[in-house]
């Protein structure tokens, strides 16, 4: 097996992914990079096997998804719409040789939209937090939330990732409180890895519109359980459908990344604390997520407990997010279980239950039966 990996050369993903290969005795990868497909390289050949790694972390590459004449300033929230429209001619680029793909394009499109994402995991009974209608801007947002009756929501950019422009958002006896990971400045808008606490309507106010012209995806704030003095959620990664890995993130505000300042916690504890029969549902539900991308090898997911223990819901699923330094299961980290899977069978075996690609065909309005989380905060 000859692998290709389309990234960034020099970024830790690719170096990562890079040295699990090697490990397992096959030839290093070659490195397709993202600046080379986004001006025309030829796409990789029928027979070559292609996982395709995040675009992020590299300026030049961001100019070329965004077709700017100029990069964006250092932690600058601009044009994430067109940044997801770049990875989709991109994907495009990269298929059109008929390789094999590990992240399926149909797929990855998907993961990078929220909106598009919280549909097709409500379709398929995945219980994840209620949406709002869309919202196109503060006046819209606020109407939506007095509509619905909800005191506390997520505002989220649609094809936003690493809680980059996320605003955790409280409206209370006419008051507003807002934490969030962007610094705004008269010039444009900044995401700080130090989450900043908003109280005035109109800073927070200008902050969503401006958010809102690259599209908003909106959910109901769930409380979540929590160990100590912190309230805890787990990234986990399925393989081939399986959830293989997982991570507790632990952090006294609402914005739980890691990359954020907050503290890894305690796996064996958080399982404890939700007993037997609850980790077993939630895990059941990881493999149901991975099941609605069934031609992607894998995919990182945002699971949430909630308080009480007895529920859980899912908050996010990554199309990139198998960056867990140092976790390991049975030996392997992420990485390396992902080229166990190409080795042994699972992978075939999972494209093979997989059937036909259907695009979005079951993406549809949740009805009777399927789980949307409507929790009274």
């Amino acid at each position: 097996m000859r692998l290709t990996v389309v990234g960034n050369p020099g970024n830790r993903r690719v170096a990562l992914f890079t040295r699990a290969v090697l490990a397992a005795g096959l030839p290093r990868p070659q490195v397709l990079p993202w600046a080379d497909v986004l001006t025309g390289a030829a796409s990789p050949g029928a027979d070559a096997v292609v996982r395709i790694d995040s675009p992020g972390e590299d300026a030049e590459v961001d100019r070329l998804l965004r077709r700017s004449a100029s990069p964006a300033r250092h932690g600058e929230l601009v044009g994430l719409a067109d940044t997801y429209a770049g990875l989709l001619r991109g994907l495009d680029r990269v298929a059109a040789g008929g390789a094999e793909l590990l992240n399926d394009p149909a797929d990855v499109a998907v993961l990078c939209d929220k909106r598009r994402c919280h549909a097709r995991l409500s379709a398929a009974g995945v219980p994840v937090p209620a949406a709002l209608p869309p919202v196109h801007g503060w006046a819209q947002l606020r109407s939506a939330m007095a509509a619905a009756r909800w005191s506390r929501v997520f505002v989220k950019p649609a094809h936003g990732s690493s809680a980059a422009g996320v605003v955790a958002l409280a409206v209370a006896r006419g008051r507003v409180q807002a934490v969030t990971t962007v610094e705004a400045t008269p010039d444009g808008l900044f995401n700080s890895l130090r989450p900043r606490r908003y109280t005035d309507e109109a800073e927070v106010a200008a902050i969503v519109d401006r958010i809102a012209a690259d599209g908003l995806h909106v959910e109901r704030w769930l409380p979540k359980a929590g160990l100590g003095d912190r309230v805890v959620d787990l990234r986990v990664v399925a393989v081939a459908g399986r959830p293989t890995h997982a991570v507790v993130r632990a952090a006294r505000g609402p914005l739980t990344n890691l990359h954020l300042g907050n503290a890894r916690g305690d796996l064996a504890e958080l399982r404890a604390a939700a007993g037997p029969a609850a980790w077993a549902a939630a895990m059941e539900t990881c493999e149901r997520v991975a099941r609605c991308f069934p031609r992607t090898l894998q995919v990182g997911i945002d699971l949430m407990f909630l308080l009480g223990w007895r529920r859980h819901a899912v908050a996010e699923v990554n199309a990139f997010g198998d960056l867990l330094p140092g976790v390991l299961a049975d030996g392997r980290d992420t990485y390396a279980e992902q080229v166990r899977a190409l080795t042994d069978g699972r992978w075939t075996r999972w494209l093979s239950a997989a059937g036909p690609s259907r695009g979005d065909a079951a993406v549809r309005e949740p009805s009777a039966g399927r789980e949307v989380l409507t929790c009274a905060v």
